[in-house]
């Protein structure tokens, strides 16, 4: 079957998910988090604008080669089945052009900053490469992923301060156990066939106590922001945003008690709303400290 140009270029912008962009957004809040800490609540536009972009890019590259490795295995899962990689409509060395490509574009983006954040940029490149690997190899591998998500935190203060002070890793800490909440009430949805398959997820290792994990995963992401706060001698506004999202986690946590599939895939793409509580409280201290 022959696609035209334009066709083929939809086929593509479904393969990077284009169409949903949770996953974009699930990335970006923590990035946004560290760079209004590393500016003190005046980010500089130019390199912000890199930021969001290169974020937008690394996800879509990601998305690409995690169907790469997936291909095989997403035809028998539900919830994947009618990607374009797996249906046939695109070819698997096509997917890797286009994951080279935007990988390309965002390291393009990344030689306009510091050598220090360049230097950080291959170490995400390479956790975002290896991640689709781990469901295969590690039992956790939501864990993997929360590190690889965590990464624009050190290079937003690397881009802006040019070093990563001790503050950056409980930052990355704390959004490595959001990561492993939200993306736990993912693998819930698609646990059946998972184990079908004989993947590994957090949904899986966890077994019966799933729920309460996601809960401690949850209290430990906040908790680690709470400390975040104290070192960044925070006041107030900041921790009415934690309030907000722990009120949104206990939400997340009604919602997939009965391990419903639709509840917990609801529960995973409302976590938006949780990085978006946490930034308002970032963004509203420095607003009401302000001179």
């Amino acid at each position: 079957m022959v696609v035209r140009p334009l066709a083929r270029l939809g086929l593509y912008a479904k393969l990077v998910r284009i169409d949903k962009p949770i996953g974009t957004l699930l990335l970006l809040w923590p990035t946004l988090w560290a760079f209004w800490a590393a500016s003190a609540g005046q980010p500089p536009l130019g390199i912000l604008l890199i930021f969001v972009a290169g974020t937008f890019l690394m996800r879509a590259a990601g998305c690409a080669i995690n169907d790469y490795f997936d291909r095989d295995f997403d035809r028998h899962v539900r919830r994947t089945r009618d990607r374009v990689l797996t249906q046939g409509l695109i070819e698997p060395r096509e997917a890797l052009i286009v994951a080279a490509t935007l990988a390309v574009l965002a390291f393009l983006l990344v030689l306009l900053l510091n050598p220090l954040t360049i230097a950080l940029s291959f170490v995400a490149l390479t956790l975002a490469a290896t991640y689709p690997l781990m469901k295969r190899l590690f039992g956790m591998p939501q864990a993997y992923l929360g590190l690889a998500f965590s990464f624009g935190m050190p290079m937003a203060f690397a881009a802006l301060t040019n070093e990563v002070p001790p503050v950056v890793w409980v930052f990355m800490l704390a959004n490595l156990c959001w990561t492993v909440a939200y993306d736990t009430e993912y693998a819930m949805v698609d646990r059946e066939d998972d184990l079908i398959l004989g993947l590994k997820t957090s949904a899986i290792t966890f077994g019966r106590f799933d729920v309460l994990a996601v809960g401690l995963c949850y209290f430990g992401a906040l908790g680690l922001l709470v400390v975040v706060g104290a070192l960044m001698q925070w006041q107030w506004p900041y921790y009415v945003g934690l309030l907000v999202a722990l009120s949104i986690a206990a939400t997340h946590l009604i919602w997939i008690r009965e391990r419903d599939p639709a509840s917990c895939f609801r529960a995973f793409r409302h976590n938006n709303w949780f990085g978006a509580a946490i930034f308002a409280g970032i963004v509203a201290q420095y607003l009401w400290s302000a001179p």
